[in-house]
Order: structure tokens, then sequence, then C-alpha cells
């Protein structure tokens, strides 16, 4: 099933906590554009990206606006809605095929219930995306688009070469003709 080195980045888990949280995982084989949640619906999975990538984004005056990028290694779901238990606003897709894993917000609970170890895992897990969406907001607030296309290629250069440019685009805010003179003058 999944490598054993899914905890490893994060911090250190017991084998038995391991096996259950890997035993409650569904392996799912997703072509290009599978969507993993769906604005309006309430987020019911947290996904693993064993392999390929994925983009957050939402829908808003007719405007597809990317707000996240996902990779291997990564955890993600609509966080807001998961944690909420609410209606989401954002839709995520996967950019190419990938293997994917998840597990049930209700299987989530079970495991936090019966090991600790996997609560302090999930810390980690929302600490980092707490991170990255401070990041974010500073991101597109205080630098200008040479420095945030200049960061992106820096902190997830795999995304310049998997996304589509109008998503690289709406992602570092800026228009596809800015970001393409930006790219030009790199």
């Amino acid at each position: 099933m999944i490598k054993t080195g899914l905890f490893e980045n994060i911090t250190e888990v017991s084998e038995e906590a391991r096996n259950a949280f890997i035993g409650y995982l569904e392996e799912i084989q997703a072509e290009k554009g599978y969507k993993m949640e769906k604005a309006g619906e309430v987020s019911n999975y947290l996904f693993y990206i064993a392999q390929g990538s994925a983009r957050s984004f939402y829908i808003r005056d007719n405007r597809d606006i990317t707000v996240s990028f996902s990779l291997e290694g990564e955890f993600v779901t609509a966080m807001h809605s998961f944690i909420t238990r609410s209606p989401s606003y954002e839709t995520i897709e996967t950019l190419e095929k990938s293997l994917l894993y998840r597990i049930s917000y209700e299987n989530l609970q079970r495991c936090f219930q019966e090991f600790q170890d996997l609560e302090r895992v999930y810390r980690i897990i929302l600490e980092k995306y707490y991170i990255a969406l401070e990041e974010q907001m500073i991101f597109t607030k205080f630098k200008s688009a040479k420095e945030r296309y200049l960061e992106l290629m820096e902190k997830k250069p795999k995304i310049i070469q998997r996304a589509s440019v109008g998503h690289i685009a709406s992602f570092l805010d800026m228009t596809i003709e800015t970001l393409s003179r930006v790219r030009s003058k790199i």
C-alpha cells in the first residue's frame, strides 16, 4: 500500500498508530481534473498526495482564482470546511494523473481518540497549513510581481512545470501578460 515514510517528514509516530492510520486510507488513482473537494460541499477527506499535484481554487465574478498548489508528500483538504464541517468555498482538483490517499473526517477522529501521537501529527499539518496561508497573504500583498514569481520558482519549482500559465498567473495575482513580461526578464 502506501510507503512507510508517510510520517517521517513530520514526526515520529508509533508503529501501531501508523498502521491504524494507514488502515483507514483509501487509495485513489486520479486522472487530471479529478475533483478532490468541491465548492458548496462539506470537505469530508484529508488527502495525501503520493504522486502528482493539485490546486485549490474558487470562482468569484466568473473568474477562476487559484489559491494554492500541492505536490507529492503534502496533505491537502479544504481546511476550513474540513474542521468546521460547513460547506467549502473552494474546489481542489488534480493538475495531472495522481496517486492519492484519503482518510475520512470520521476515521481521522477515531485515530485521534486512540493515538495521541496522531493528534500531534495533525497539529503539525495544521501549523504548516497556517504558515503557508499567512505566507500567501504576505506574498500577494507586499511583494512585487517579479518577487512573487521568483519565490514560486524557489519554493515550488515543480509548479512552474506542471500548472498552466493561467493557473500560475492567478495564483501570483497577476494577468497572464504580466506573468509573460516577468518571465521574459528573468
